[in-house]
């Protein structure tokens, strides 16, 4: 995103050279400021510093009629999407209506981004997408994907796109699918933009609190902030606005 020009008064010629110096100075000073805080803002994507930041998107990034694949790239980070065939697995088989249908007639429909669904019997209403435009929160994160590696010809995501456990992607409860967001490593600092396009982390037999957690993130992407060994991080998680090149 390119700083909006800096636009000083006309120098004229009656205006003392003491005057025309301290703008030169002025503008001199503003520019590398300025260049330098485009140049943060478009990287991390705070929204919290620059109110209204914007990333660019280089690419389609929604499916159009009869399209199986896209890739797109948002800053330095490149998306690959696949549609799953209908009939691959669910990452999540306990997930198990959407919109008050069968997981994968809905999936059909095109009945997912902010659907109700339930898993194990638990409802799940995900939020609006005016209410996601100014989501942040700040809690712990985990990863999945290893168990998709036995997965023959791969597994399908809650909004039907093919699993890929090395790509940039993740899981959330709440949040309209797909969206993207930036995840933010508090215990190093790294930072990257996933595509939501599952629904998770839900709680399990072995762990209950796994369901306290507020993102699953990808083995990729949780090798890139860090993670991946220990298991859990603690992240920022925050919407971020796109706009096309």
């Amino acid at each position: 995103m390119k700083s909006p020009p800096i636009i000083l008064p006309a120098v004229r010629k009656s205006r003392p050279t003491h005057v025309f110096i301290f703008s030169v100075l002025l503008l001199l000073t503003i520019i590398p400021l300025a260049s330098c805080s485009a140049l943060k803002t478009s990287y991390h994507g705070i929204k919290t510093v620059v109110k209204g930041t914007v990333w660019i998107v280089r690419g389609a990034y929604q499916f159009t009629k009869g399209a199986t694949k896209l890739v797109y790239r948002i800053g330095k980070f490149t998306f690959e999407v696949v549609r799953a065939p209908l009939d691959a697995p669910l990452t999540h088989d306990d997930l198990q209506t959407i919109d008050g249908l069968p997981v994968k007639e809905a999936i059909r429909r095109g009945l997912v981004k902010t659907s109700p669904y339930t898993v194990k019997g638990q409802y799940y209403k995900p939020m609006s997408v005016a209410q996601a435009q100014t989501y942040r929160e700040v809690g712990f994160a985990s990863w999945y994907g290893e168990e998709t590696r036995r997965t023959p010809g791969g597994s399908m995501t809650a909004n039907g796109e093919l699993f890929n456990p090395k790509a940039l992607t993740a899981a959330h409860k709440y949040l309209p699918l797909p969206i993207h967001v930036q995840v933010t490593n508090l215990e190093n600092g790294k930072s990257i933009i996933v595509r939501v396009n599952d629904r998770g982390p839900f709680p399990s037999k072995h762990n209950p609190d796994s369901g306290k957690r507020i993102i699953d993130l990808s083995w990729g992407a949780a090798a890139q902030l860090g993670f991946v060994t220990q298991g859990t991080a603690r992240v920022l998680v925050e919407t971020i606005e796109l706009e096309s090149a």
